[in-house]
């Protein structure tokens, strides 16, 4: 690669940051907390920059099609196919045409599958993006960090970015996909949920929380399981107290509802479809087949504390999570996670709170 190119994949970079640092050009003292609340039990007991990191960045290992060793995974093609797309936008587009780009990764007004590429753009870019981009600012900011907001950038640039390096690995040529994310909705998102409107909504009307699964290594062979970046809302039905309506997204999307019990407890359920294979629509982008899901949740203070969930998809028909302070063992308060796939192979981990990844045995792929 020539100099040139090199320094125009830089600037895309420097572009892609100053969207972003310019929503913390101004560092606030004291700004309100919406979703990070400091407990050291379920989901939010492992909240921290490398967990999120990882989630969402190898969060793509959950489709069909891919092959979930950190060690054989070509980040080489990946990287390059990533650069070729953030240097070379318009003649990506101008392929795949304006017309089609907009219609499939930006404008939400196709219901065909093959043109909907557009749907995780606004869920987990948008949203999904934006409330982890928030979460990480109250997180560095509880934790005394100075300049949270700034690391909080860092830490999303670095999740997305290699999101989009594992995402384009996989692919036979650069796409039109990463140039929607990065220069787009990633951007987006960080200044939406700089807004206190906006973050108060989302935190208190929607109840919004971030339900990550529990990243775990096998140290055998190298292969990481149960990554993924998911989030849910409760929204509370008129003239009820017990009952709210409840959605759970990632790479997913269930439907359902949540009862409130006592002691700030709640069990929600829901039923939906979840991404399961990846497929090529054409030479320029791609969208996933879907497969039925469905869930049973148990959080306290919207933190996690169990899921269970089925699908029929590549991985797991069953995963179930126990997050840490469920169950306690001699003074530890693991994390657990088993999950059977569709031949029934059996993977098993442990996660300690203090540690990002746990570790796990993974069932030998067939």
């Amino acid at each position: 690669m020539n100099n040139s190119k090199i320094y125009l994949f830089i600037l895309c970079l420097a572009l892609i940051a100053s969207f972003s640092v310019s929503a913390i050009a101004q560092e606030a003292e004291s700004e309100p907390y919406y979703f990070y609340r400091g407990y050291d039990y379920g989901s939010e007991s492992l909240v921290n920059p490398i967990n999120i990191i990882v989630n969402g960045g190898f969060g793509i290992f959950q489709l069909a099609g891919r092959n979930n060793s950190l060690i054989d995974l070509d980040y080489t093609t990946g990287f390059d196919h990533l650069k070729y797309s953030l240097t070379h936008p318009f003649e990506l587009i101008g392929d795949q045409g304006w017309s089609d780009f907009l219609i499939s990764e930006t404008v939400p007004i196709s219901i065909n599958r093959n043109n909907a590429q557009y749907w995780p753009n606004y869920t987990q870019h948008l949203i999904g993006g934006g409330m982890s981009y928030r979460l990480m600012y109250e997180w560095f900011d509880y934790h005394d960090f100075g300049h949270p907001k700034t690391y909080a950038v860092t830490t999303i640039f670095a999740y997305h970015f290699l999101n989009e390096v594992v995402e384009s690995s996989g692919y036979g040529r650069p796409s039109t996909d990463p140039i929607a994310d990065l220069y787009i909705f990633d951007p987006l998102s960080i200044f939406l949920f700089s807004n206190e409107k906006v973050c108060r909504f989302f935190s208190e009307t929607l109840n919004m929380a971030e339900w990550p699964y529990q990243p775990m290594i096998d140290p055998t062979d190298g292969t990481i399981a149960n990554t993924g970046q998911n989030f849910s809302m409760k929204w509370k039905l008129p003239r009820s107290n017990k009952w709210s309506l409840f959605y759970h997204m990632g790479t997913h999307a269930e439907l359902g509802l949540s009862r409130h019990l006592e002691n700030d407890r709640c069990v929600s359920f829901g039923a939906g479809m979840k991404a399961d294979n990846l497929i090529e629509v054409d030479e320029h982008s791609n969208t996933v087949n879907l497969a039925l899901s469905g869930g049973i949740f148990y959080d306290r203070n919207n933190s996690l504390m169990a899921s269970l969930l089925l699908a029929k998809s590549k991985d797991y028909k069953i995963r179930l999570n126990l997050y840490p302070g469920l169950v306690k063992f001699w003074g530890i308060k693991p994390g657990i996670f088993v999950g059977t796939d569709r031949e029934d192979n059996l993977s098993f981990g442990i996660n300690l709170s203090a540690i990002p990844i746990g570790i796990s045995k993974n069932r030998q792929p067939n």
